[in-house]
């Protein structure tokens, strides 16, 4: 028998594994509101590249305080700069290449930190980022972990790029793909790994519907 869905989830996972596409779906079916947290490292690096801040901790900690990020909620919730919505420019390639340069940082991670709870806290969520059941959000009444091979998120990655307008090749977005691996599993605050308490999920194999069958099953609830 079904029950309600926790009133939060936590989705997380490295680079094209899936988890902005089962967000959006699991929020879609619910009538959350869905954050694509890497959306607010993604704008921090955009902003910074714009006004010439290096990615170094200590010049990031002084920027990050001159900066107004907002989340203007909804599925997908959109981003906003200093009050202009940047959502569209987040997949630029000069930030596509930067943003885990910028996202490894202490100093922005903790400000961003509690845009994240914030959010959760406003009502009925679904995040989803690297860090969301180990650090944002460790007393989630829900979690997931997806995970999938190099070669099945290189694959993934060259799709969505060229849907971005960016020309990728599976070779290309693999070395990327490892290179993020790398920054994220290995970073000093916030490292890359499963929650103890995590559903994990591999989606190496798996069809989107499986996945999203899959997920549905672990969380044992339904709309409403």
């Amino acid at each position: 028998m079904s029950t309600p869905c926790p009133r939060v989830i936590a989705i997380d996972g490295p680079a094209a594994s899936g988890k902005s596409t089962l967000g959006s779906e699991l929020a879609s079916r619910f009538g959350y509101d869905f954050l694509d947290t890497g959306m607010l490292y993604r704008a921090v690096t955009l902003a910074a590249i714009e006004q010439g801040v290096p990615p170094d901790d200590a010049a990031c900690a002084e920027f990050v305080r001159h900066i107004r990020i907002e989340i203007r909620r909804g599925n997908p919730s959109r981003v906003l700069v200093n009050g202009v919505d940047v959502s569209d420019r987040l997949r630029e390639p000069q930030v596509e290449e930067q943003v885990s340069l910028y996202s490894a940082l202490p100093s922005v991670r903790a400000a961003l930190l509690p845009l994240q709870r914030e959010f959760a806290a406003a009502g009925r969520a679904i995040l989803a980022g690297r860090d969301i059941g180990t650090v944002v959000l460790p007393d989630a009444p829900a979690k997931i972990f997806l995970h999938a091979s190099t070669e099945a998120r290189a694959a993934r990655r060259s799709l969505q790029a060229n849907s971005w307008g960016v020309v990728q090749d599976s070779a290309g977005a693999a070395r990327d793909i490892l290179r993020r691996d790398s920054i994220d599993s290995s970073r000093e605050v916030a490292p890359l790994q499963p929650a103890p308490d995590a559903i994990v999920i591999d989606t190496t194999e798996r069809p989107f519907d499986a996945v999203l069958a899959l997920a549905l099953e672990a969380l044992g609830c339904a709309a409403g």
